[in-house]
């Protein structure tokens, strides 16, 4: 834990896909540093560095490395898409092959380099039962009992995505916020709004549950292509804008892969009066 930190410090770095910013931990070779706590220090934009998401770099038995996710009110995120694409740039880099395999609590997902440089991730198959979601009863998950009539999906995460006429116009914070703990999903939600101009063209904004707006979310966006191709309103491929830039989706037999740029900003360490502090 991060308590036995307290005389050396700990190095970070923090990275970005599309403005999702993450801090990354590699602690292979020692106990994971991460709790509540210090997921919510770290996460704090003012009095810490401030990331939509923390992630944990862990040796591995069963892949390349594993991989744990934690939001900024310091809840465990079970899939986190563009920070997967990050360390895996990461790990490409350190170890020279044209794929790696990731082990996170969605399961094992394969990341590869594609062309000018992005990097691509197989987000898994889609989850469309309602206990997957999950959802707290078994209704039908492509018309939730929700005004507005979203979708659900499980992503390694809970989604709700709904359709909508302007993304632009949506007050996402005050929707957002409302729906991310509606009692439909015992396990709160993450909300989509997708307005789709062609059917391999979307723009989607996001509210993340534990983080709020943010400017891009990788499952969020695996997950509101799926429910816009089950509804019939795009193919199985798509050019995504979020509010960060563009991701490409592709809802392939083995899963939805997700390509997008992937950018390192910066080394740092937390001093020991940082930890301390916790």
């Amino acid at each position: 834990m991060w308590k036995d930190l307290l005389t050396t410090g700990l190095e970070i770095m923090k990275m970005h896909g599309l403005g999702n910013d993450f801090v990354i931990i590699d602690s292979r070779g020692r106990e994971p540093v991460t709790d509540a706590a210090f997921a919510r220090a770290v996460g704090d934009r003012n009095r810490g560095v401030g990331f939509d998401q923390l992630a944990e770099i862990r040796f591995s038995n069963a892949a390349d490395i594993d991989l744990d996710f934690w939001n900024a009110d310091g809840t465990i995120a079970g899939a986190c898409g563009n920070a997967t694409r990050c360390v895996a740039s990461l790990i490409l880099d350190e170890t020279g092959k044209s794929e790696v395999v990731i082990r996170t609590r969605r399961g094992l997902l394969e990341a590869r380099r594609s062309k000018n440089g992005l990097v691509s991730v197989n987000m898994g198959i889609p989850q469309l039962s309602w206990r997957e979601v999950p959802l707290a009863e078994d209704v039908d998950l492509q018309h939730l009992p929700i005004a507005g009539d979203p979708v659900a999906v499980g992503m390694g995460n809970p989604h709700c995505v709904f359709v909508v006429e302007d993304a632009e116009t949506v007050d996402v914070a005050t929707r957002g916020r409302a729906i991310e703990f509606d009692p439909l999903f015992p396990e709160a939600t993450n909300v989509e709004f997708a307005q789709v101009r062609s059917r391999n063209d979307v723009r989607m904004r996001v509210w993340e549950r534990g983080t709020g707006i943010t400017l891009a979310c990788g499952s969020g966006a695996c997950a509101t292509l799926v429910a816009t191709h089950l509804r019939g309103l795009t193919d199985r491929a798509v050019s995504m804008q979020v509010d960060g830039g563009w991701l490409e989706l592709d809802w392939q037999e083995d899963g939805v892969w997700m390509t997008g740029p992937t950018a390192h900003v910066f080394d740092a360490s937390l001093t020991p009066s940082f930890l301390a502090s916790i």
